[in-house]
């Protein structure tokens, strides 16, 4: 006999009889494992009872050490290592650069920065860390002024007279000062008293520094008078040329007064005064 030729009842007697076999099965295979956790209720809120853990897909976020809040900034290009430092700016223009050494000092250090503020004027000043450890708010007037930080060490030493990791730890203490005050490291580099050797061009390379020297030296740590640095710096002056003068390290009176006095005949000659680009020397 067909299904749909069976009576009502003896249907609906042969659907109950299946549903409790197929009941009695579930519970029989079901009886050596642990209870499953129960479901969600079909509301979405969740069902009472402890919920199942659970399985949580593999992140590759999450397997990445954690070093920082935010992204990590990007570490200064390394230059190449030179044989030799940088004299001057590149090409035949009328631009010339003005450095200070030694600094920052507060007795002198401020002066030029007014000086070169009133005729809009940018410059280099390499700074000793043991200087620029004490005088952050210095460092900041340079950086916010667009001054370029050069590194010129920690203390002053004779590099040749030092070994190699004593040169790195004088390079890499400045650097680490500059960066922390002024939120970037120094990109130049210049060895005191202009004493080079193959380990600080290594070494300045590997900290991401060019170095640089300079075409004319006013010799104001001499004291040889205003007037005199006056004219060293006037009579030397020319396109790419590069000036050694220093803002610390002894009286720098004269240094301050000379400046007030030849910077703005620099000025009126055409000469314009600038700071290099770490990529185009």
């Amino acid at each position: 006999m067909k299904d749909d030729q069976m009576p009502p009842g003896r249907r609906a007697l042969l659907r109950g009889a299946a549903v409790l076999g197929l009941a009695a099965a579930t519970g029989c295979s079901a009886a050596g494992r642990a209870p499953a956790p129960e479901r969600a209720a079909a509301s979405g809120a969740p069902a009472a009872g402890p919920q199942a853990p659970r399985a949580r897909k593999p992140s590759a976020y999450r397997l990445r050490p954690m070093t920082g809040h935010g992204p990590q900034r990007a570490a200064p290009a390394r230059p190449a290592v030179r044989r030799a430092p940088i004299l001057r700016l590149p090409g035949r223009t009328r631009a010339m650069a003005l450095t200070f050494d030694d600094g920052p000092d507060p007795r002198y250090t401020p002066a030029i920065l007014r000086t070169l503020r009133r005729y809009g004027v940018r410059a280099m000043f390499f700074v000793c860390g043991e200087m620029a450890v004490d005088n952050g708010d210095l460092l900041r007037q340079m950086a916010d002024d667009g001054h370029v930080i050069g590194n010129h060490t920690w203390s002053h030493p004779l590099l040749p007279s030092l070994g190699r990791s004593a040169i790195h730890e004088q390079m890499e203490r400045t650097c680490e000062v500059v960066e922390r005050t002024v939120g970037t490291p120094p990109l130049w580099f210049r060895a005191p008293y202009g004493a080079w050797n193959r380990a600080a061009f290594e070494l300045g390379a590997e900290l991401g520094m060019e170095p640089l020297a300079w075409t004319v030296d006013t010799l104001d740590w001499r004291t040889p008078g205003t007037g005199t640095i006056v004219q060293r710096v006037l009579s030397g002056a020319g396109p790419g040329v590069v000036v050694l003068s220093h803002d610390a390290g002894g009286d720098r009176t004269q240094s301050v007064h000379a400046l007030d006095a030849y910077l703005p005949e620099l000025l009126d000659a055409g000469f314009h005064l600038t700071v290099p680009s770490r990529y185009r020397v």
